[in-house]
């Protein structure tokens, strides 16, 4: 079986024990590279109240597996590279793909589950029950997103370019290797942004508006 269909054979097996009638409203936060999505996701866990999860998730999925943060982080969709990888195989005995995301499954159910929070990235949309949270998906036009890291993150717009082709790839990477699935298919989200039409704040009043909208008779 290959490691997708083994991943969602996991995600189904494990809703039978997980009841959801006591999911609390949560938000995931899909985003293309250099589109705001980060931002946009801190400024709106800020706005309603929420706990934030980026990079934390590489945390706590390290402490779930009892495992070391580099080896974990080895795995997630934002490597850091060759030498994490090295550090990694040296510091620790080893952590196989499917024990990962299994082990990040049920970090982000467990988080979505408790509810008033923001997740981003690391499919959690395809790993939530998809109506027990608002599902946003960020983006802009490539070069539209060049001119954003250059700008906000201090590039060439040769290095821009290049950050956010290889991000782009390594997250579209993840997605298609652990749920088989495009993160591009807007049918997967509740809402879909583009910030070249909208700044952060801009976005951020039209997710609130669509939070409430979908959550209007729970808290």
């Amino acid at each position: 079986m290959s490691l997708n269909k083994k991943t969602l054979s996991f995600i189904k097996r494990m809703y039978p024990s997980v009841d959801k009638t006591v999911f609390k409203p949560f938000i995931t936060v899909s985003r293309e590279a250099g589109s705001g999505g980060r931002p946009i996701a801190r400024l709106l866990a800020k706005e309603l109240g929420f706990d934030f999860y980026d990079e934390h998730l590489v945390d706590l999925t390290a402490g779930k597996l009892k495992k070391r943060r580099e080896l974990v982080a080895s795995l997630d969709e934002q490597q850091q590279g060759i030498m994490q990888g090295i550090i990694a195989l040296l510091t620790d005995t080893g952590l196989s793909k499917d024990k990962y995301i299994h082990g990040l499954c049920e970090v982000i159910v467990s988080l979505a589950q408790k509810g008033n929070c923001v997740i981003l990235g690391r499919g959690a949309n395809f790993i939530t029950p998809f109506g027990e949270g608002l599902h946003v998906r960020v983006i802009a036009p490539f070069l539209t997103r060049v001119g954003y890291t250059a700008s906000y993150e201090g590039y060439s717009k040769y290095e821009a370019n290049q950050r956010v082709r290889h991000f782009d790839r390594e997250r579209k990477e993840f997605i298609k290797r652990y749920f088989s699935k495009n993160p591009s298919n807007t049918n997967y989200y509740d809402l879909t942004i583009n910030t070249a039409y909208f700044n952060i704040e801009q976005a951020v009043k039209v997710i609130l508006k669509a939070y409430k909208r979908k959550f209007k008779k729970r808290k």
